[in-house]
């Protein structure tokens, strides 16, 4: 199924949410999940594994390992479920 960008980024911020508890509306694609989310390596994976099965597509690790902002794993989603 192919998602909009828009479609990817509310459904990764309700996900990116929910492991961290902030708030939908602070989780925007120019942010970074270190940066500006301060989200861990573990808890990125965790919010892999749930946009894995969320948008039913596949996130390598070595391309998991890449996703500096939100953005990145926006575009990542959105050509792997094209």
């Amino acid at each position: 199924m192919a998602y909009t960008e828009q479609d990817v980024l509310a459904g990764l911020a309700e996900i990116v949410a929910e492991e961290t508890g902030l708030p939908v509306d602070n989780i925007t694609a120019d942010k970074s999940f270190v940066d500006d989310l301060d989200i861990d390596s573990l808890s990125i994976m965790t919010i892999v594994t749930h946009a894995e099965d969320k948008f039913e597509v596949t996130i390598p690790d070595d391309a998991a390992k890449d996703f500096v902002t939100v953005g990145d794993a926006v575009n990542f989603i959105v050509s792997a479920a094209a």
